[in-house]
């Protein structure tokens, strides 16, 4: 076999390899890179659902208690008309 298939076999193992090694470098950045940025969207998103979560309880207090109202103002006319 001549030396210089050897040596272009060789090259292309060690490009691949740099090239693999590279990629998972630059994968693993990225991972850390997005670990920092979740913790502060998920803060964020928890807090937005606590908040709607609040919202919806009032809302449905406020159609609740309406309509008990409603209800009773209903209840009370129909006793005064007997």
């Amino acid at each position: 076999m001549p030396w210089s298939v050897v040596f272009m076999v060789l090259g292309i193992v060690l490009i691949t390899a740099i090239a693999r090694v590279s990629k998972e470098k630059y994968r693993a950045m990225g991972r850390t890179g997005e670990q920092h940025a979740l913790p502060a969207e998920a803060i964020a998103s928890r807090e937005e659902i606590r908040q709607l979560k609040e919202r919806i309880a009032v809302l449905e207090r406020v159609i609740t208690d309406n309509h008990g109202s409603a209800d009773l103002s209903r209840q009370i006319e129909e006793l005064r008309d007997r």
